[in-house]
């Protein structure tokens, strides 16, 4: 009975260890870095600008297959600051989550680069600016990834990851005139880890 006991304990943690190995989540944090093009065709007189900032980021993947797996990379509402000409002139909210399909190169020992492609959609709230102007309260745009998991253990891993993510936003008069196209289009770097369960 004593042995029938103990090869049942050690089955379900060989099983317990396999499930891990074999899970299809991944789940990173990471502290991103959000470089601003600031580029566009915005109205001359205005010169607008949006600020670099660091921000914290969550991303959960599945996994298809060992290769293939899409990430939903989320983030906390964040508050930009907006400026003319370099002096500030107000701020805005925007919450942008990006769906990407990755495709992972698994064969190489000691590293798991990947490269993806997707979508994000950037929701703009609290536009606050002294000039009167205002900005889309949405707006979607192309997404891009490069990045490298390092094994730290069977399940922690060390990540490096870049994307360039396309956003852009009308520009709006108090009069609602267009005031032209302001192109955020963020280059993001990360550095994280993550947990596969």
């Amino acid at each position: 009975m004593k042995k029938i006991i103990i090869a049942a304990a050690v089955g379900m943690l060989v099983a317990g260890q396999v499930a891990a190995q074999e899970s299809p989540w991944l789940v990173r944090v990471r502290a991103a870095h959000l470089d601003m093009a600031n580029k566009g065709a915005t109205n001359p007189d205005l010169a607008l600008s949006v600020n670099d900032k660091t921000i914290p980021e969550l991303d959960v993947s599945y996994f298809f297959n060992k290769n293939v797996a899409a990430e939903l990379v989320l983030a906390v509402p964040q508050k930009q600051v907006v400026s003319a000409g370099g002096a500030a002139i107000g701020i805005f909210n925007h919450l942008p989550p990006t769906l990407t399909l990755q495709y992972h190169f698994t064969d190489l020992k000691g590293y798991k680069p990947y490269v993806g492609a997707g979508l994000n959609y950037t929701k703009i709230t609290n536009v606050n600016l002294t000039t009167g102007h205002t900005l889309d309260n949405d707006t979607w745009g192309t997404a891009f990834q490069a990045g490298v998991d390092i094994p730290l253990t069977k399940q922690i891993s060390f990540n490096l990851d870049v994307k360039k993510v396309h956003i852009k936003t009308n520009v709006y008069a108090s009069n609602g005139a267009n005031g032209g196209v302001l192109k955020l289009d963020p280059v993001i770097v990360g550095v994280g880890v993550g947990y596969r369960f």
